[in-house]
């Protein structure tokens, strides 16, 4: 589907449920990733996430662009548009928008790998555990105040 398709279609959808035109853009971000579509405010465009309608299709679609344009006639005639608006909610549910579009199972946190530094007290042998490297000169002991040196690093994940 092309961004003048998107078009059309979100110009077909306004008239069908809203009975009101979409007088703005609409078109595909390839950057959007954990979020199915926005509505932007200053310039009441529609930007849509192009790899939701790959994995799911055109029925995704149409959902994700019923709600942005709950959102968009809403802020355009001054009433509730955030999602925690009452207008809103209700909106929704009257043209059947879904509140929360459905996630790609890629876009979940992946378990990256990740480096734990180890340091050690010279006076007590305290041990410290960080996720980020310390300058050790900065630092001292939290129990003895003696002076803390760097041990190793180990990656985990």
């Amino acid at each position: 589907m092309t961004d003048e398709q998107v078009q059309q279609l979100v110009e077909q959808l306004s008239l069908a449920y809203f009975k009101v035109p979409f007088l703005h853009r609409a078109y595909f971000n390839s950057r959007l990733k954990t979020t199915g579509g926005r509505y932007l405010l200053q310039s009441h465009n529609i930007e849509l996430n192009k790899k939701l309608y790959d994995h799911f299709g055109e029925e995704e679609l149409r959902g994700i662009i019923l709600h942005e344009l709950c959102h968009y006639h809403l802020h355009i005639r001054g009433m509730g548009y955030k999602h925690r608006d009452k207008d809103f909610r209700e909106l929704l549910k009257k043209v059947g928008a879904p509140r929360f579009c459905s996630t790609i199972e890629e876009n979940q946190k992946k378990k990256r790998r990740q480096t734990i530094h180890t340091y050690i007290c010279v006076g007590c042998q305290q041990l410290y555990r960080r996720k980020r490297k310390m300058d050790v000169s900065k630092y001292c002991c939290s129990k003895c105040r003696s002076a803390i040196t760097y041990v190793e690093s180990e990656i985990i994940g």
